[in-house]
């Protein structure tokens, strides 16, 4: 499974809501988790593989115990303000600080269609952010100030580059 990279149509539209739960969607998270795993990252959603389904795999640890597939998520509540620099595994090498809640709760459902609620906190809410604006068709690199665009902007010619190429 391969990572898509900026500037892919997919990952500037939003994703559609899973309906049924089946095997292809269990598989599709099992790849997705084996990916975000290979490429060192903690969250990956479903439209940088391709795929424009309202899902993430977020693992911020590392750790087997520590994964989440999060189907159909929604933020509920947000709280706190906090500056941090984020990079994204579809803009390979380029990193910016993005301004994002310090805690967020968020609805969403399991592979096993059970709902859930959980309040996150720190880097787990800033994981969070940043996978469910991916799922919206937000990239982090359209929430950079004026200075970081500016600073970014041959780094992100060059994506386009190689996308067109």
């Amino acid at each position: 499974m391969r990572i898509v990279k900026y500037p892919n149509p997919i990952l500037l539209r939003p994703t559609e809501k899973i309906g049924e739960i089946d095997d292809s969607i269990r598989q599709l998270a099992a790849e997705m988790l084996a990916t975000m795993h290979e490429g060192k990252g903690v969250g990956l959603s479903a439209n940088q593989v391709g795929r424009a389904l309202h899902m993430t795999v977020i693992n911020p640890t590392g750790k087997k115990e520590d994964e989440l597939v999060v189907i159909n998520p929604e933020i509920t509540a947000s709280s706190g303000r906090i500056v941090n620099e984020e990079g994204c595994l579809s803009f390979p090498g380029i990193y910016g600080k993005v301004a994002r809640a310090t805690s967020v709760t968020v609805h969403y459902t399991d592979l096993d269609g059970n709902s859930y609620s959980i309040e996150a906190r720190d880097f787990l809410a800033r994981i969070f952010q940043h996978e469910i604006d991916h799922l919206n068709g937000v990239v982090f690199v359209s929430k950079l100030g004026p200075a970081a665009k500016i600073r970014l902007a041959s780094d992100l010619k060059k994506l386009e580059a190689e996308y067109e190429s």
